[in-house]
Protein backbone atom coordinates (compact mmCIF):
# COMPACT_ATOMS: atom_id res chain seq x y z
CA UNK A 1 0.00 0.00 0.00
CA UNK A 2 1.61 3.60 -0.94
CA UNK A 3 2.84 5.38 1.71
CA UNK A 4 0.53 9.24 2.66
CA UNK A 5 2.39 12.03 2.10
CA UNK A 6 2.54 12.47 5.90
CA UNK A 7 4.08 9.45 5.81
CA UNK A 8 6.25 10.14 2.81
CA UNK A 9 7.54 13.61 4.30
CA UNK A 10 8.33 11.54 7.98
CA UNK A 11 10.53 8.49 5.72
CA UNK A 12 12.64 10.63 4.27
CA UNK A 13 13.38 12.07 7.34
CA UNK A 14 16.68 10.75 8.57
CA UNK A 15 15.10 8.95 11.61
CA UNK A 16 18.17 6.73 12.62
CA UNK A 17 19.50 6.84 15.82
CA UNK A 18 22.83 8.51 15.80
CA UNK A 19 25.81 6.94 17.25
CA UNK A 20 25.70 9.70 20.49
CA UNK A 21 23.42 11.52 21.11
CA UNK A 22 24.27 15.03 23.09
CA UNK A 23 22.35 14.54 26.24
CA UNK A 24 22.44 16.98 29.13
CA UNK A 25 24.92 19.84 29.62
CA UNK A 26 27.87 18.33 31.64
CA UNK A 27 26.76 14.63 31.04
CA UNK A 28 30.13 14.50 28.60
CA UNK A 29 33.39 15.75 27.55
CA UNK A 30 35.02 17.34 25.00
CA UNK A 31 37.49 19.79 24.41
CA UNK A 32 38.40 22.21 27.47
CA UNK A 33 36.54 25.00 27.70
CA UNK A 34 38.43 29.06 26.85
CA UNK A 35 38.95 30.73 29.79
CA UNK A 36 39.89 34.10 30.13
CA UNK A 37 38.27 35.94 27.15
CA UNK A 38 37.49 39.69 28.02
CA UNK A 39 34.57 40.12 25.75
CA UNK A 40 31.16 40.53 26.90
CA UNK A 41 29.01 37.41 25.83
CA UNK A 42 27.14 38.23 22.83
CA UNK A 43 30.76 39.20 21.28
CA UNK A 44 32.49 36.37 20.03
CA UNK A 45 32.64 34.56 16.76
CA UNK A 46 30.58 32.22 14.51
CA UNK A 47 33.33 30.06 15.26
CA UNK A 48 33.69 30.46 18.57
CA UNK A 49 30.29 29.79 19.14
CA UNK A 50 31.04 25.67 18.31
CA UNK A 51 33.77 25.73 20.82
CA UNK A 52 32.25 27.40 24.01
CA UNK A 53 29.24 25.26 23.56
CA UNK A 54 31.01 21.88 23.18
CA UNK A 55 33.32 23.12 26.14
CA UNK A 56 29.74 23.56 27.72
CA UNK A 57 29.84 19.60 28.01
CA UNK A 58 32.97 19.40 30.24
CA UNK A 59 31.58 21.79 32.75
CA UNK A 60 28.71 21.80 35.65
CA UNK A 61 25.30 21.85 34.24
CA UNK A 62 24.89 24.99 35.96
CA UNK A 63 26.91 27.33 34.08
CA UNK A 64 24.59 29.83 32.76
CA UNK A 65 27.06 30.92 30.07
CA UNK A 66 27.37 27.37 28.95
CA UNK A 67 23.69 27.27 28.73
CA UNK A 68 23.31 30.11 27.15
CA UNK A 69 26.05 28.78 23.89
CA UNK A 70 24.15 25.18 24.20
CA UNK A 71 20.67 26.89 23.59
CA UNK A 72 21.81 28.87 20.56
CA UNK A 73 23.62 26.11 18.89
CA UNK A 74 20.40 24.40 19.07
CA UNK A 75 18.61 26.76 18.09
CA UNK A 76 20.81 27.53 15.35
CA UNK A 77 20.52 23.50 14.29
CA UNK A 78 16.91 23.93 14.55
CA UNK A 79 15.69 26.79 12.65
CA UNK A 80 18.71 25.50 9.52
CA UNK A 81 16.85 22.20 9.52
CA UNK A 82 13.23 23.30 9.74
CA UNK A 83 13.40 26.85 8.07
CA UNK A 84 11.60 27.55 4.30
CA UNK A 85 13.81 28.21 1.79
CA UNK A 86 13.37 32.11 0.35
CA UNK A 87 11.11 32.50 -2.63
CA UNK A 88 12.43 35.11 -5.41
CA UNK A 89 10.31 37.23 -4.11
CA UNK A 90 10.62 37.04 -0.25
CA UNK A 91 14.42 37.44 -1.45
CA UNK A 92 13.95 41.17 -2.68
CA UNK A 93 12.93 41.92 1.21
CA UNK A 94 14.80 39.97 3.25
CA UNK A 95 17.81 40.88 5.12
CA UNK A 96 21.32 40.88 3.09
CA UNK A 97 23.01 37.21 3.11
CA UNK A 98 19.27 35.70 4.13
CA UNK A 99 18.41 32.11 2.26
CA UNK A 100 15.57 30.83 4.85
CA UNK A 101 13.54 31.92 7.15
CA UNK A 102 11.14 30.54 10.09
CA UNK A 103 8.12 32.88 11.20
CA UNK A 104 6.96 32.97 14.21
CA UNK A 105 8.26 32.53 17.61
CA UNK A 106 5.66 30.47 19.05
CA UNK A 107 6.11 28.05 16.07
CA UNK A 108 9.84 28.10 17.21
CA UNK A 109 8.90 27.62 20.31
CA UNK A 110 6.41 24.81 19.94
CA UNK A 111 9.18 23.13 17.98
CA UNK A 112 11.56 23.43 19.89
CA UNK A 113 9.48 21.16 22.02
CA UNK A 114 9.09 18.43 20.50
CA UNK A 115 13.53 18.28 20.02
CA UNK A 116 14.01 18.84 23.93
CA UNK A 117 10.98 16.23 24.78
CA UNK A 118 11.64 13.06 22.51
CA UNK A 119 9.32 11.14 24.79
CA UNK A 120 6.40 13.73 23.50
CA UNK A 121 8.00 13.69 19.99
CA UNK A 122 7.58 9.85 19.96
CA UNK A 123 3.83 9.52 21.56
CA UNK A 124 2.95 11.99 18.52
CA UNK A 125 4.65 9.64 16.31
CA UNK A 126 2.18 6.60 17.89
CA UNK A 127 -0.76 9.09 17.72
CA UNK A 128 -0.28 9.09 13.86
CA UNK A 129 0.23 5.63 13.66
CA UNK A 130 -2.93 4.60 15.50
CA UNK A 131 -4.56 7.02 12.67
CA UNK A 132 -3.21 6.23 10.26
CA UNK A 133 -1.88 2.66 10.33
CA UNK A 134 1.49 3.19 8.85
CA UNK A 135 3.99 1.34 9.79
CA UNK A 136 6.83 4.14 9.48
CA UNK A 137 5.54 5.49 12.45
CA UNK A 138 5.96 2.87 15.43
CA UNK A 139 8.61 2.35 13.68
CA UNK A 140 10.50 5.85 13.86
CA UNK A 141 8.35 5.97 17.94
CA UNK A 142 10.09 2.61 18.58
CA UNK A 143 13.54 4.15 17.27
CA UNK A 144 13.51 6.91 20.29
CA UNK A 145 11.63 4.76 22.87
CA UNK A 146 13.71 1.50 22.48
CA UNK A 147 16.72 4.10 23.70
CA UNK A 148 17.59 6.09 26.72
CA UNK A 149 16.99 9.23 24.26
CA UNK A 150 13.91 10.71 26.45
CA UNK A 151 16.24 10.62 29.59
CA UNK A 152 19.55 11.64 28.13
CA UNK A 153 18.13 14.32 25.50
CA UNK A 154 15.33 15.58 27.58
CA UNK A 155 15.50 19.49 28.61
CA UNK A 156 12.19 20.26 29.78
CA UNK A 157 10.07 23.59 29.21
CA UNK A 158 7.69 24.90 31.21
CA UNK A 159 4.48 25.37 30.89
CA UNK A 160 2.99 28.98 30.16
CA UNK A 161 -0.67 30.66 28.90
CA UNK A 162 0.15 29.61 25.32
CA UNK A 163 1.88 26.48 25.98
CA UNK A 164 5.46 25.37 25.75
CA UNK A 165 7.84 28.63 26.29
CA UNK A 166 11.32 29.81 27.73
CA UNK A 167 12.91 33.37 26.54
CA UNK A 168 15.06 32.56 23.92
CA UNK A 169 16.60 36.36 23.51
CA UNK A 170 19.80 35.94 25.22
CA UNK A 171 20.29 33.23 22.75
CA UNK A 172 19.26 34.31 19.81
CA UNK A 173 20.91 37.48 20.43
CA UNK A 174 24.13 34.92 20.38
CA UNK A 175 22.96 33.74 16.99
CA UNK A 176 22.47 37.80 15.99
CA UNK A 177 26.35 39.42 16.77
CA UNK A 178 27.69 37.41 14.35
CA UNK A 179 25.24 37.36 11.64
CA UNK A 180 24.08 33.70 11.57
CA UNK A 181 20.57 34.51 12.06
CA UNK A 182 18.71 37.80 11.81
CA UNK A 183 15.57 38.84 13.96
CA UNK A 184 12.70 40.65 11.80
CA UNK A 185 9.72 42.07 14.05
CA UNK A 186 6.29 42.55 11.73
CA UNK A 187 4.91 44.91 13.22
CA UNK A 188 1.68 47.33 13.24
CA UNK A 189 1.80 50.79 13.89
CA UNK A 190 0.37 50.05 17.12
CA UNK A 191 2.38 46.37 18.00
CA UNK A 192 4.70 43.85 16.81
CA UNK A 193 2.57 40.68 15.67
CA UNK A 194 5.43 38.15 15.35
CA UNK A 195 9.24 37.89 14.82
CA UNK A 196 11.08 36.43 11.79
CA UNK A 197 13.84 34.34 12.04
CA UNK A 198 16.38 34.51 8.85
CA UNK A 199 18.83 32.06 8.49
CA UNK A 200 21.67 33.57 6.68
CA UNK A 201 24.76 31.83 4.39
CA UNK A 202 26.76 32.08 7.14
CA UNK A 203 24.04 30.49 9.88
CA UNK A 204 23.74 27.73 7.13
CA UNK A 205 27.72 27.39 7.54
CA UNK A 206 27.89 27.25 10.82
CA UNK A 207 25.26 24.92 11.34
CA UNK A 208 27.05 22.16 8.91
CA UNK A 209 30.24 22.89 9.99
CA UNK A 210 29.10 22.33 13.90
CA UNK A 211 27.52 19.12 12.96
CA UNK A 212 30.52 17.91 10.91
CA UNK A 213 32.95 19.07 13.54
CA UNK A 214 31.59 17.46 16.59
CA UNK A 215 28.75 14.17 15.10
CA UNK A 216 27.27 14.40 18.61
CA UNK A 217 25.14 17.63 17.54
CA UNK A 218 24.10 15.45 14.25
CA UNK A 219 21.30 14.12 16.60
CA UNK A 220 19.73 17.93 16.85
CA UNK A 221 19.77 17.98 12.98
CA UNK A 222 18.50 15.06 12.69
CA UNK A 223 15.72 14.78 15.28
CA UNK A 224 14.82 18.46 13.92
CA UNK A 225 14.30 16.81 10.76
CA UNK A 226 11.98 14.86 12.18
CA UNK A 227 10.22 17.35 13.92
CA UNK A 228 9.91 18.87 10.67
CA UNK A 229 8.41 15.95 8.88
CA UNK A 230 5.51 15.95 12.19
CA UNK A 231 4.83 19.92 12.25
CA UNK A 232 4.28 19.39 8.58
CA UNK A 233 1.46 16.96 8.55
CA UNK A 234 0.15 18.88 11.51
CA UNK A 235 0.31 22.54 9.80
CA UNK A 236 2.67 25.06 9.63
CA UNK A 237 1.12 27.29 11.93
CA UNK A 238 1.75 28.24 15.71
CA UNK A 239 -1.89 27.70 17.06
CA UNK A 240 -1.94 24.39 14.49
CA UNK A 241 0.66 22.65 16.95
CA UNK A 242 -0.40 24.82 19.93
CA UNK A 243 -3.90 22.70 19.63
CA UNK A 244 -1.91 19.50 18.99
CA UNK A 245 0.49 19.71 21.71
CA UNK A 246 -2.78 20.73 24.33
CA UNK A 247 -4.45 17.36 22.89
CA UNK A 248 -1.49 15.52 25.21
CA UNK A 249 -3.22 15.45 29.00
CA UNK A 250 -0.12 15.72 31.20
CA UNK A 251 0.91 18.45 28.98
CA UNK A 252 -2.52 20.04 29.24
CA UNK A 253 -3.12 19.63 33.08
CA UNK A 254 0.75 20.98 34.15
CA UNK A 255 -0.14 24.36 36.02
CA UNK A 256 1.33 27.57 34.98
CA UNK A 257 5.11 28.09 35.15
CA UNK A 258 5.73 24.54 36.33
CA UNK A 259 7.85 21.93 34.07
CA UNK A 260 5.85 19.86 31.59
CA UNK A 261 6.62 16.15 32.60
CA UNK A 262 7.98 13.09 31.38
CA UNK A 263 5.45 10.90 29.64
CA UNK A 264 8.41 8.26 28.23
CA UNK A 265 6.93 5.21 30.60
CA UNK A 266 3.57 5.85 29.33
CA UNK A 267 4.66 6.37 25.95
CA UNK A 268 6.87 2.97 26.23
CA UNK A 269 4.00 0.83 27.45
CA UNK A 270 1.60 2.29 24.41
CA UNK A 271 4.65 1.32 22.13
CA UNK A 272 4.51 -2.22 23.42
CA UNK A 273 1.12 -2.47 23.58
CA UNK A 274 0.52 -1.10 19.91
CA UNK A 275 3.88 -3.90 19.25
CA UNK A 276 1.62 -6.25 20.31
CA UNK A 277 -1.43 -5.67 18.60
CA UNK A 278 0.46 -5.00 15.30
CA UNK A 279 2.33 -8.97 15.91
CA UNK A 280 -1.39 -10.51 16.74
CA UNK A 281 -2.75 -8.67 13.40
CA UNK A 282 0.32 -10.54 11.45
CA UNK A 283 -0.81 -13.56 12.78
CA UNK A 284 -4.14 -13.91 12.00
Amino acid sequence: MPLSPAAERLAGADHRRPRSSPGKPGSGSSRPRPVGDPRPNWAYSAEALIDRTMGHYGVSVDDDEGDRFSDAIRLLLLIAAVSDPLKEAEQLVAPKHAVAVLRAEGRLQKLDFWLRNPDYLADELLNDYERQGEAINLELAGGILDSDEPEICAIPMLRYLFGAFEYIDQAMSILAAPGLVVVVPQRTVQRVLQDNYYLTAKGREIADRATEQFPVLAWYTERARLVRALAEATGHSALALRRRQYLQRDYAQTPLNEIIPSIADRARARLARLRAEAEQGDAA
